[in-house]
């Protein structure tokens, strides 16, 4: 099967196409973000200029190309497939101004239940309305009376048609309560997304990344680190995962998976009560390892996801140890019951 070479002409990044594959199909395939709404040739979201190269599509021009666009050598990259080697100038998606938030539904296609209190959620969504997000960011459950709950994406950009959410029971939260005991394979969830700025930084590529979280905290940072590897950063990245008992570490096996397959990955466990099952982990806070293990601390980039208490916690205690705020990124979220709609906590 023949291959090409895209270049994008904004930064110099490329990414191959296979033949028959459409360019946007392949870039979301290997973790470029470029936009698009319907996939089928008619909104015109994915609009770039081919400078060098040659393109075809495969049915019929798109209905959102003009004479005009062909005449100057605009394509659209959901429907355009390589016949060479290309060049694109095409806005590629890098921050959340970039991003359009969407009200959809959603319908529930896988419900697991990774430990006692934690529900993993797959979620399917509309065909005709992707969702488009930054790794790290979340979306909104829309609940009837005009609550809303916030959930942080699990899974990666790539996963174009469904996404994971990785659901904490709280005790009285009625939608917590209703996921882990009613709600059905198929059933229909509303939401809108994505939100946040909790996203990994690109400006200071040479800076190692920590990660840090409490938790289902996990959730926006498994999002980070996968998408980190579809894109083949080779940023050293330090995984800190803390939670109060062994089995809280509800996908403990996975960042084992990542450390063996990725040198540049590396995983520490912090337990602040030790029950005698893992004696390989930290024992105390999560941030406690952080300074303790993380000697290059003030030359890296900072992320936490957790709940209010231990950012509170951690964000002094990571300044005194050299990291300068500027470096500091944080996703705060509340285990809460019912709250009104503008009310920003993040129950997960």
């Amino acid at each position: 099967m023949k291959k090409f070479q895209v270049t994008m002409a904004t930064n110099g990044r490329t990414f191959t196409v296979k033949e028959g594959e459409s360019v946007l199909t392949a870039a979301l395939r290997q973790g470029v973000m470029l936009p698009y709404s319907c996939k089928n040739g008619t909104c015109g979201s994915c609009k770039g200029k081919v400078l060098k190269g040659e393109v075809h599509y495969p049915f019929h021009p798109p209905l959102a190309l003009e004479r005009r666009d062909h005449a100057e050598r605009y394509a659209l990259m959901c429907q355009a497939e390589p016949l060479e080697d290309l060049e694109i100038k095409v806005r590629e998606i890098e921050a959340v101004r970039d991003i359009e938030v969407r009200l959809m539904p959603a319908r529930v296609m896988e419900k697991n239940l990774l430990t006692d209190n934690v529900m993993q959620l797959w979620l399917k969504l509309p065909a005709a309305q992707r969702l488009q997000f930054l790794a790290g960011q979340y979306v909104d459950v829309l609940l009837k009376g005009g609550k809303r709950r916030a959930f942080s994406i699990a899974s990666t950009p790539s996963h174009e048609d469904a996404i994971e959410l990785h659901i904490r029971h709280v005790d009285g939260g009625d939608f917590t309560g209703h996921v882990f005991d009613t709600l059905q394979v198929r059933d229909i969830i509303r939401l809108e997304g994505p939100q946040g700025n909790f996203f990994v930084r690109n400006d200071r590529p040479e800076r190692p990344l920590v990660l840090i979280g409490g938790g289902t905290g996990f959730a926006p940072l498994k999002s980070m680190v996968e998408h980190l590897f579809e894109n083949g950063d080779k940023r050293d990245i330090h995984l800190y995962w803390g939670a109060r008992y062994y089995a809280d570490l509800y996908m403990n096996d996975l960042p084992g998976t990542w450390e063996a397959e990725h040198e540049n990955f590396h995983y520490q466990r912090a337990l602040s009560e030790q029950d005698g099952t893992d004696f390989t982990a930290y024992c105390g806070l999560v941030h406690e390892a952080v300074v303790k293990y993380q000697t290059n601390l003030p030359d890296c980039d900072v992320y936490i996801a957790g709940p209010p208490a231990m950012i509170d916690t951690a964000r002094p205690a990571l300044l005194e140890a050299g990291l300068t705020p500027d470096r500091l990124f944080y996703d705060s979220f509340e285990f809460g019951v019912d709250v009104p709609v503008r009310v920003l906590a993040r129950p997960h």
